[in-house]
Order: structure tokens, then C-alpha cells, then sequence
């Protein structure tokens, strides 16, 4: 076969290849939504108008254009004896195309700018939450009620991370504790981060918000219906950056009240649990529990971490040294490094309790134990 004859079969083939790609990419991105989400708030909405006026005036500005460059090129070009006109510049075309942009501009900008300064706007909000990033979760603090929480990804999605995830409802998309507010309330957000940059994003709301270590940004929602609205965190914040979902609950305010009594209810229980001595059972059942929860992420299930930077629990040098030792870095962390400080994010009992899974676990067979009291005696 000829040169020429090889190229026109490697052509053939990279076609062959590249057709049936492109199918099974355009049935598998089908469900995709192409426009802005109009969202469930008078913000969302506000945006969302903006946006489709916009973008009907560019719509409009392109066929304008476009269509007379095709006329132009098609009744004007040499076959026909067109002849180009011979002049240098147009006071008319120049003042035409300068006042006709700016004042576009102008229209365009007097909605996006009344828009901007009422999503600024954080007067006369009816409650205050703290949403701080945590790699790789959320911590919500709820101001006016000295309510707060910690938000992870919910175990359905995290046990299915390395395998089908078909008939997960809402995969990565689901926690274990939702952020709850009252319906037809204005919720002030006051935002930051604990190590890294993240971002707090619920696209139904209509905006996004940064969270920065040092700095606190605000932002406000008021949704009117109850529902639960999805998100994710959009800035790129490490490994598991995928796995750090937000979902709020909207309620209305009797479900609401309702709520945060059984939340400050279970905070007291687990306030008095701490003040009794644990079995080793228990504290084995709580502590795998807190571990799948928490430590999983870095350490994996197996306890076998990810060397070098997340070092094995099995057989690892912190839990089969000294208990001391341990439980102080589990409260406190490892400065420069990705072990975070868990003593304000875990309580005594599941501070105790995952440090006492740790040592028995994994082949781990240390026989001690940590109690609750230890913890706070620590603190």
C-alpha cells in the first residue's frame, strides 16, 4: 500500500474510533442542564431574569452582526464587480458604534448592580449561622440558638466511593446531618474556613460564597417553600474535595422549633453520657463508628492510610505508642501537616472513643483504653 493509502486507513480508523465516542458522550451528558438554574429565591430568580436578558441581547447583537458580515460577503464580493468604497474614517459610524455600546451597557448594568447591592445586603436577618470549611466538611453554628454541628458525607455515598454507585439515592450529594432552616426567614451566612480556602455553593440560592481561613464573608438567603436544596464545595480543596457536600432543609418554623429542641436535647444527652465510665464494648462500638465518620477519608476503612501523608493506624507508630501521646494528637493535631485538631470538632465521649478503637483495631491489640473523663481532664 502506498504512503498516501496508510494515511487515508489511519484517518478511516481515528474516524472510526472517534464516532462512536461521540455518541455514547452526547447520551451520557444528555441530562445536562445548559442554562442557569432559576433557583427557589428572590435572588436566584433575580439573577436568573438578568442572565436570560443578557443573553437575548448578545442573541441579538450576534445575528445583527453575523448577518450583516453574510450579506456583505455574499452581494458584495468580486464575482459580481463590486468595487470596495475608498474612504478613511466616518464621523457618523464612529459617534454610531461608540453611543449605541455605551448605553447597552448602561442598561445592562443598572439591573446587575441594583442586584448586586441587595445580595449584599445582610440588614434585618432574622437569625445568624456560622458555616465554617473544614477539609473535607462543614461546620455549622448556629448563632442565636448556641447550637452547632459538623456536616460530612453521608455514609451511603462514602461506602460506594470505590465501587457502583448505582442506586445510591443522591450520590456524594447526601450528608449525615443537614443544615436546617426556617422557611420565609431571612438567614444571615456568616462564612469562613479552618485550613483552606473552600466554597460554599447551593445553586437553588442563586450565589456562592467563598470561605476563607482568617476571613469572614456574609451572605443571605431567604427561601420561602420547604424543600431540600443540594450543593457542593466549588473551590479546590484537597484530595477529597468531591466529597464534601452541603444540603439544607428548609422547614417550615413549627418543624423548626421542633428540631432545634431535639438538637439541643441530644447535645445534653451526649454532654451526660460523658460523665460515665464506658465499657470496652462500647467504646469499640462508638469509636468505629466515629472512625468511618471521621478518620476514614485519610486513613481508609482498613486503617492503612495513605503513606506518606496519611500514616497507617494499623500497626502505626501513634496508635501502639504511648495512650497520652495519642490522645494528645488526636485533640490537637499535627501542626504542618493535614492532621487536624479534633478536640473542638469531637466530643469527649467520641474523642475517647475512636482513640480507644484505634489501639484495638486493625490488629491493633493494645488491650487499653480511653475514658471520657481522660478527655476532659485533657482538655
Amino acid at each position: 500500500m502506498s504512503a498516501n493509502g496508510n494515511r487515508m486507513a489511519r484517518r478511516l480508523a481515528w474516524l472510526g474510533a472517534l464516532v462512536p465516542a461521540l455518541f455514547v458522550s452526547q447520551v451520557a451528558n444528555a441530562a445536562w442542564d445548559l442554562n442557569l438554574t432559576q433557583g427557589v429565591t428572590e435572588t436566584s430568580q433575580t439573577v436568573f431574569d438578568i442572565h436570560m436578558t443578557l443573553l437575548w441581547i448578545c442573541v441579538v447583537i450576534g445575528v445583527g452582526v453575523f448577518g450583516v458580515m453574510i450579506y456583505s460577503i455574499f452581494t458584495h464580493r468580486k464575482s459580481k464587480g463590486a468595487v470596495a468604497a475608498q474612504f478613511h474614517e466616518s464621523t457618523t459610524i464612529e459617534i454610531i458604534w461608540t453611543v449605541i455600546p455605551t448605553l447597552l451597557l448602561v442598561v445592562m448594568a443598572i439591573p446587575s448592580t441594583v442586584a448586586l447591592i441587595d445580595l449584599e445586603d445582610n440588614s434585618a436577618s432574622d437569625m445568624s449561622i456560622q458555616v465554617v470549611g473544614y477539609q473535607w466538611k462543614w461546620q455549622y453554628k448556629y448563632l442565636d440558638e448556641e447550637l452547632d454541628f459538623f456536616s460530612n458525607l453521608a455514609a451511603s455515598s462514602r461506602d460506594q466511593i470505590n465501587s457502583d454507585p448505582t442506586g445510591v439515592d443522591n450520590y456524594l450529594l447526601e450528608v449525615d446531618n443537614r443544615l436546617v432552616i426556617p422557611a420565609g426567614k431571612k438567614v444571615r451566612f456568616l462564612i469562613t474556613a479552618n485550613d483552606v480556602i473552600h466554597s460554599w455553593w447551593v445553586p437553588d440560592f442563586g450565589w456562592k460564597q467563598d470561605a476563607i481561613p482568617g476571613f469572614i464573608n456574609e451572605a443571605w438567603t431567604r427561601v420561602e417553600e420547604p424543600g431540600i436544596y443540594r450543593g457542593q464545595c466549588t473551590e479546590l480543596c484537597g484530595i477529597d474535595h468531591g466529597f464534601m457536600p452541603i444540603v439544607v432543609e428548609v422547614k417550615p418554623q413549627a418543624e423548626y422549633d421542633a428540631w432545634v429542641a431535639e438538637q439541643k436535647s441530644a447535645l445534653k444527652a451526649a454532654a451526660a453520657s460523658g460523665d460515665r465510665e464506658w465499657a470496652m464494648a462500647e467504646l469499640m462500638e462508638k469509636g468505629e463508628e466515629v472512625y468511618m465518620r471521621v478518620c476514614v477519608a485519610c486513613h481508609q476503612a482498613n486503617g492503612q492510610g495513605i503513606p506518606p501523608a496519611f500514616p497507617a493506624i494499623a500497626g502505626g507508630a501513634i496508635s501502639t505508642g504511648p495512650i497520652k501521646g495519642h490522645l494528645d494528637q488526636a485533640m490537637n493535631g499535627v501542626p504542618g501537616t493535614a492532621m487536624q485538631a479534633f478536640a473542638a470538632q469531637l466530643n469527649d465521649v467520641e474523642l475517647a472513643a475512636v482513640v480507644t478503637y484505634q489501639r484495638n483495631a486493625f490488629g491493633n491489640e493494645m488491650g487499653d483504653m480511653v475514658q471520657p473523663a481522660d478527655v476532659k481532664a485533657a482538655r
